[in-house]
């Protein structure tokens, strides 16, 4: 049998477990105090949200869109984190088209861990750019998903997409 090594995954793996898991600071709290940077993956942060590529993505351009403040729930959020949040959907949408072309995106959140949340507490939303093919032989029959592109070439991309957002006329939103 031949072997994918997929040595990066067993840092997320160690961490995954409940008792570890409850253990750790919460990602974003303790991200959103970083600036952004390729670093540490934030693509943007406002007073309201956090934008940052997935360290362990389902696919090249997973991006992750949080609140800033710690909030378990739609009925926490405020009108303006709402309506903050749901711009950098159409954001990152939009950066990820100009940049990758995809055929279409998974956007969404899971709320608990029995909905699959891996940072729980913290409401965040997961896009993720899907192509006609992308799910080959490798998830389907072995559990694995090889990535044609590195973090930091992804960032670069995603970040300069987003910057000339904020550079044409009628821009969608401050970064």
């Amino acid at each position: 049998m031949d072997v994918l090594w997929a040595g990066w995954r067993m840092a997320y793996i160690k961490k995954a477990g409940a008792e570890g898991a409850s253990k750790q600071p919460c990602l974003f709290c303790a991200t959103a105090r970083l600036k952004p940077g390729r670093r540490n993956l934030i693509l943007a942060k406002t007073p309201r949200v956090l934008a940052m590529l997935n360290l362990y993505p389902y696919n090249v351009g997973h991006i992750m869109i949080a609140t800033r403040r710690h909030t378990a729930s739609f009925s926490e959020l405020t009108t303006e984190e709402s309506l903050e949040l749901t711009e950098w959907l159409g954001r990152v949408e939009i950066a990820l088209r100009r940049e990758y072309k995809p055929h279409g995106f998974n956007i969404g959140l899971n709320l608990g861990r029995v909905a699959g949340a891996g940072v729980l507490g913290h409401l965040h939303w997961h896009v993720v750019p899907r192509w006609n093919g992308d799910t080959n032989f490798l998830p389907t029959t072995e559990g694995t998903k090889g990535l044609p592109e590195s973090l930091d070439r992804t960032y670069a991309r995603v970040s300069k997409a987003l910057a000339a957002m904020d550079r044409r006329p009628g821009k969608r939103s401050r970064r």
